[in-house]
């Protein structure tokens, strides 16, 4: 067993111990609102957003980007758990805005390991195999953040699966004060109709 794996399950058996009344938390959460947002290991949705177990729905990927699967959790998140409020919230110093997809496709036909950064770009470690299947995959890479805010939001408030009612507020994470920063174009684009 590795150390991480023995670090989490220490800590998953103290958290365990004080379970206590959460395991009567209902499925649907209390706050009715949903959260798309970023993986980046800075953010504490719950933190900045002040949630608690059963408040909200988070949904992660890299960038808090309006993927196909993120559009699909946040319709269940409204269709069968009765969210009525959306936020996208993207962060400064964000790492989808180091690279594009070309960059990312030319790492990946190079070598699956992990590349390394400098400040002249993205290398890879050269010890392939890689593959070209990169080149197929639209990563969402992010070249203005407050575009991309706006332009998530439009995508979500435009899916045909979307409820016209919901409304979708953009934000940006400032990863150097801790603040939510609306982006007001977005938060427009998103008001329930």
């Amino acid at each position: 067993m590795s150390k991480i794996v023995e670090e989490v399950m220490a800590a998953n058996g103290t958290y365990a111990a004080d379970f206590g009344d959460k395991a009567d938390l209902p499925m649907p959460p209390g706050r009715r609102f949903a959260i798309l947002t970023c993986m980046d290991a800075r953010l504490d949705p719950a933190k900045y957003a002040g949630l608690a177990e059963g408040d909200a729905h988070v949904i992660r990927n890299a960038g808090g980007r309006a993927s196909d699967d993120a559009i699909r959790s946040l319709v269940i998140s409204h269709k069968l758990l009765g969210t009525q409020e959306w936020f996208v919230i993207h962060h400064t110093d964000c790492g989808m805005e180091t690279f594009s997809n070309d960059i990312m496709a030319d790492l990946l036909a190079s070598s699956l390991e992990t590349a390394t950064v400098d400040a002249s770009g993205w290398h890879d470690v050269g010890k392939g195999p890689g593959s070209p299947e990169g080149r197929y995959i639209n990563w969402l890479t992010i070249a203005d953040n407050a575009a991309s805010v706006v332009e998530d939001v439009k995508r979500i408030k435009a899916h045909p699966l979307v409820a016209a009612d919901i409304p979708v507020y953009g934000y940006i994470y400032d990863c150097k004060s801790g603040r939510l920063v609306e982006v007001p174009e977005a938060t427009a684009a998103g008001r329930a109709g």
